[in-house]
């Protein structure tokens, strides 16, 4: 055994090692052995390319019965989806043999079937133990919920009202135009429920019927919605009798009657019915929102079910408009103005007698409010971009299936009125765009799809960015005893003890810090605490005034088309250039996606905003 460790030790190169290099050895081999694995483990983990042969049969069993569950599920949707766009589209025309009942019928059962589904999660979920392990941070907001909510709330409304005016035709028309609203009543206050409370689930038990109810849950709400914007799509469209009046909106009441009734002979009970009618037809875009919401939230539901989620949570972002002012005022202005504009343009429309220069001068003023939006909500887009361009924010790489949604819908959504805007630009310069309505109807075709990309660009910018991390509140605990150094201990505590300390000695205490009495009066017992709340960067500002003011401009591009304004028709160019039928297959299959798409911006400014 070698015991001088003082000098080399020669027992290695005799083949008889000593104790103390046996043992170096030994932990030598045990750290290179532990090293070794812990590379393979990386490089197996890292590796995409050689299959994992010793993966458990369990595992593998999971795994085909999840994937059985995703097209199971699929095959429900697509099934549910394609009969209720048959029959709403077959429901639609005169001349196809499917009643308004018809569509009702299979609606009445969707919402049935949906609505129990949603009560046996709930009871489920809530009796048995480890079916909700997981819950995803990101998924439904409590801004999000508070939407669905209110667009909830009015659609029940809307209910009441359909409800209130069908029960004056019973004596002569079907009782299912009684029963659907009631059923969709009851449908709406179970759903809007079931989301609330599990929004953020992510499931781990009955996987597979999970998956098919939440699909059969997002299926019906489209249906919903495709009826509904068939509706308000016929109803704005319908061809009236004469060709002089081919492109105003005078029809709306006829339209009505016929669309709810079918049976002009049918005559209310009570008098009340005609109110009923215009009530709920002003609530018919809450309805429409409502439908699209709920199905956004159960697909990300859906996409959620069996997923682990990360156990670390999203630091929570309180809302708050200090130090933002430029953005709400001009935001609130242009609500205000766009609201004034669009109210007078209504109102000249809708008049049965009016001179063709009244009508002219109403869609010129509609044309000219909405270059101003428009142009405005670019500048502030150019700037917003400008300043996600010297942004030093790195981006998020945690996948999560909300903004993987939130992302996808706002590109698709605004599909729609790409599609409209292009076929307006190729209309006004087919013919040469003579009159200045035709001028005005082609900038603001352009300056749409130029404030659409510019707009997509920064939201996807925006919700792809980590958050600001707040500043942490910066707290000096002074130590009175260093205040007056030339002071005994006792005098000091019984001075403390019958006075605060003014603020000129406490500035003193402020510049003593940097001596050493300072820092050794960090630890002092008796201490007062100096808070300093920085103001926002000026970046932080910028971004939270641009998204308050897109925010605004996209709620008053909402408001104007989804409460009847229809330039499209007003304005006859485009009308005589595709012929009719054409044109307002373009725009009632455009429409209801751009109108979606301001709705869903709003949702993704606020997102953007709360993170900036």
């Amino acid at each position: 055994m070698c015991l001088n460790t003082g000098h080399p030790c020669n027992c290695l190169t005799d083949g008889n090692p000593c104790e103390p290099c046996r043992m170096t050895a030994k932990d030598r081999e045990t750290e290179e052995a532990h090293l070794s694995n812990n590379i393979n483990v990386e490089s197996q983990a890292g590796s995409t390319c050689e299959p994992d042969l010793n993966i458990p049969s369990s595992v593998v069993g999971r795994e085909k019965g999840q994937n059985w569950g995703w097209m199971l599920s699929g095959i429900i949707c697509l099934n549910v989806l394609i009969l209720g766009c048959a029959l709403a589209s077959g429901s639609a025309h005169n001349d196809v043999n499917i009643k308004t009942t018809d569509l009702q019928m299979y609606l009445i059962v969707l919402l049935l079937l949906t609505s129990l589904w949603m009560i046996y999660y709930t009871i489920f979920t809530s009796r048995k133990e480890n079916a909700v392990v997981y819950q995803d941070a990101h998924a439904g907001p409590v801004w999000l919920r508070g939407g669905l909510v209110l667009f909830g709330l009015l659609s029940i409304i809307m209910d009441i009202f359909k409800i209130a005016s069908y029960v004056g035709y019973l004596h002569c028309d079907s009782a299912v135009k009684v029963a659907f609203p009631v059923v969709q009543l009851v449908f709406i206050l179970v759903q809007t429920y079931f989301l609330w409370i599990h929004a953020k689930d992510c499931v781990q038990l009955q996987s597979n019927i999970t998956r098919c109810g939440l699909m059969l849950t997002l299926s019906t709400n489209l249906v919903v919605w495709m009826t509904a914007v068939t509706e308000e799509s016929l109803h704005q469209t319908t061809v009236p009798d004469y060709p002089e009046n081919i492109t105003k909106l005078s029809k709306r009441s006829e339209y009505i009657v016929k669309a709810s009734y079918g049976d002009s002979e049918c005559k209310c009970s009570h008098t009340s019915c005609s109110i009923f009618k215009e009530a709920y037809y002003y609530l018919y875009p809450f309805n429409i929102e409502y439908s699209l919401f709920a199905s956004a939230m159960a697909y990300v539901m859906w996409k959620n079910v069996s997923r682990v989620a990360d156990e670390h949570g999203h630091h929570k972002i309180k809302f708050s408009l200090k130090d933002i002012f430029l953005g709400p005022v001009t935001g609130v202005l242009l609500v205000v103005a766009g609201l004034a504009t669009f109210i007078t343009y209504e109102m000249e429309m809708q008049k049965e007698s009016s001179d063709d220069d009244d009508n002219e001068k109403a869609v010129m003023m509609h044309f000219i409010t909405n270059i101003v939006i428009v142009s405005l909500m670019s500048i502030s887009t150019v700037i917003g971009c400008a300043i996600h361009k010297v942004d030093h924010r790195e981006h998020v790489s945690e996948k999560n299936p909300t903004r993987s949604l939130d992302v996808g819908l706002l590109v698709g959504a605004s599909l729609g009125q790409f599609i409209i805007s292009y076929y307006t630009i190729v209309a006004m310069v087919a013919t040469e765009a003579k009159g200045y309505l035709n001028r005005l109807n082609l900038a603001w075709a352009i300056l749409m799809v130029i404030q659409l990309g510019l707009q997509n660009f920064f939201i996807i910018e925006g919700l792809h960015r980590e958050p600001f991390h707040e500043v942490q509140t910066v707290t000096v605990v002074l130590n009175p005893y260093v205040l007056q150094p030339g002071k005994e201990l006792s005098s000091l505590e019984e001075s403390d003890m019958e006075k605060k300390p003014n603020p000129a000695s406490t500035e003193h205490g402020l510049h003593g810090l940097h001596g050493l009495h300072g820092l050794h009066g960090l630890h002092g017992l008796h201490g007062h605490v100096a808070e300093h709340r920085p103001k926002l960067l000026w970046k932080r500002r910028v971004l939270k005034e641009v998204c308050v003011f897109l925010l605004l401009g996209n709620v008053i591009l909402w408001i104007m088309p989804a409460f009847g304004a229809r330039p499209q028709f007003d304005h006859d160019t485009e009308t005589e250039f595709y012929n009719f039928n054409m044109w307002a297959a373009v725009v009632n299959v455009g429409l209801p996606f751009g109108i979606f798409y301001r709705m869903h911006s709003v949702a993704s400014l606020f997102e953007v905003f709360m993170t900036s």
